[in-house]
């Protein structure tokens, strides 16, 4: 069978033409064939993903379906809390850890029907990464298995690029949803701060995490946001995120923020050829594209990376006095230097924060949505991804965390080797809904979402094959992060 996306699969249920059982039970023999090579699941829970699905063919049966992520198979980025299923944080430090309870994005979807598959592998704490020293192994870009497949919500990417789930759920907090669905193809939104609850979830940088859905399509990252959204909860008017899909976006405003990805950090043909191709189509929709002027890239970067490393190493510094060398090499070395920032550089970080609050939303004045890269380059081999990541360089990613504005993640394209490239679209916050228009506007009119990997196993990056990691400095001496702000 095709691996079907979860609005096909969820037409076919409501018809009684597909069998819940039989589809987990097909996704089960995926991961029993496909996922040794790939490791993006850390804990299989196959009694759980069948005792879902029984439940949910027996109220396809009975006319009594939940909706239409009944019976869909899914998987659960392992920073987020399941109930009597251990929750790891790709960590030795939570290795035994069972929740005594769910996240609540996890009861929300659990409510909606879907049937749950296990843990997929993250970066440790969802910040170290890609983690070679821990007891379980970073997650393998179906694509390429020789390749990086991004962080930290990796494994998600990976399980849902290569048809082992059909969704699942990522965090976000620089990116980590974005990046992962970038490198491997897929979709992914972070959602507006706030909007998808954190109760149960494990926190990096509180005021930068976000949670939120990761799929193959648009359509079913729409379907699984208004699962995972509480409405008893909601801060903001709900949406039925699925509505403005299919619909006309003539008249629309669409700003590019060229500078950002031809010139302080520059993409590869291919991701330049992808953010082309989308704005031609929108073009050819009716669309206005123009140009945006916003802050520097490295201005977002200064004060997320600042504020992340500060927040971070403030959740971890008891473990970090007495269980310093149970974390990972990489997470070591990031979670340090938040020990060696001083209260004025978190002040002076926030205050820059504010600032390019305001000034994102001056640029944004004269448009509706913000077209960027998605990621820099297609997937790079593991042994060339760099030591300390968008520390180095300004990712695309941080000015949308700063700003706790939704960001959707859509690939465009092929490049090198057949590997996926992606254009990242953002809006105002609880826009979600017309970021779903726009992206899913393209999405039909690109027809990329037919190609699904063909997975081979590479043998030139062995088990035993380490980056030569440093602790806290970079390998001239000088830390890797930006200087304080003044």
């Amino acid at each position: 069978m095709q691996i079907p996306t979860i609005a096909q699969a969820a037409a076919l249920i409501a018809a009684r033409r597909l069998s819940p059982v039989e589809l987990v039970q097909q996704c089960l023999d995926r991961i029993t064939r496909l996922d040794g090579a790939l490791h993006s699941f850390i804990t299989v829970t196959p009694e759980r993903a069948l005792s879902d699905a029984r439940a949910a063919e027996q109220r396809m049966m009975s006319g009594s379906l939940r909706g239409q992520l009944d019976g869909i198979p899914i998987a659960h980025k392992d920073v987020i809390a399941t109930r009597g299923i251990r929750t790891t944080a790709h960590s030795r430090l939570l290795k035994d850890w069972v929740p005594d309870s769910d996240a609540e994005v996890v009861d929300l979807l659990d409510q909606a029907g879907t049937a749950m598959l296990g843990k997929l592998a993250t970066h440790e704490f969802a910040w170290g990464g890609p983690p070679l020293d821990l007891p379980w192994p970073p997650a393998r870009n179906p694509w390429d298995t020789a390749r990086f497949s991004s962080g930290s919500s990796s494994g998600t990417a990976v399980a849902i690029a290569a048809g082992l789930v059909l969704g699942g759920t990522g965090t976000d907090t620089a990116g980590s949803i974005r990046a992962p669905s970038a490198l491997c193809g897929i979709t992914g939104i972070k959602p507006t701060y706030g909007l998808c609850s954190k109760r149960g979830v494990l926190p990096l940088a509180p005021s930068l995490d976000h949670v939120g859905p990761m799929a193959w399509s648009v359509a079913d990252c729409a379907l699984l946001l208004r699962a995972m959204v509480n409405a008893d909860t909601a801060a903001h008017p709900l949406s039925d995120y699925s509505a403005g899909l299919g619909k006309s976006i003539r008249g629309l405003r669409i700003g590019v923020a060229s500078r950002w990805h031809e010139k302080e950090h520059e993409v590869t043909p291919a991701v330049h050829g992808g953010i082309q191709l989308a704005l031609d189509i929108w073009r050819s929709q009716g669309a206005q594209v123009m140009p945006v002027e916003l802050p520097s890239l490295h201005d977002y970067q200064a004060a997320s990376v600042l504020m992340m490393a500060s927040e971070a190493f403030a959740q971890h510094a008891p473990d970090l006095r007495t269980r310093f060398n149970e974390y990972g090499r990489l997470l070591r070395s990031r979670l340090a230097l938040g020990a060696l920032l001083q209260s004025d550089d978190l002040m002076l970080a926030r205050r820059l924060r504010e600032q390019l609050l305001r000034q994102t939303l001056q640029a944004m004045t004269e448009v509706d949505v913000l077209v960027t890269a998605g990621a820099a380059s297609e997937a790079p081999r593991m042994e060339e991804v760099p030591e300390w990541g968008d520390l180095k360089r300004p990712g695309f990613y941080h000015p949308f965390n700063l700003t706790g504005w939704p960001a959707i993640s859509v690939c465009s394209g092929y490049g090198e080797g057949g590997l996926p490239v992606a254009v990242q679209i953002a809006a105002r916050p609880h826009q979600e809904s017309l970021l779903f228009q726009v992206a899913e506007a393209f999405e039909r009119s690109a027809a990329l979402r037919d190609h699904r990997p063909t997975i081979v196993a590479s043998l030139t990056y062995g088990a035993t094959q380490r980056h030569n990691f440093t602790d806290v400095y970079a390998k001239d001496g000088s830390l890797p992060v930006p200087g304080r702000l003044t």
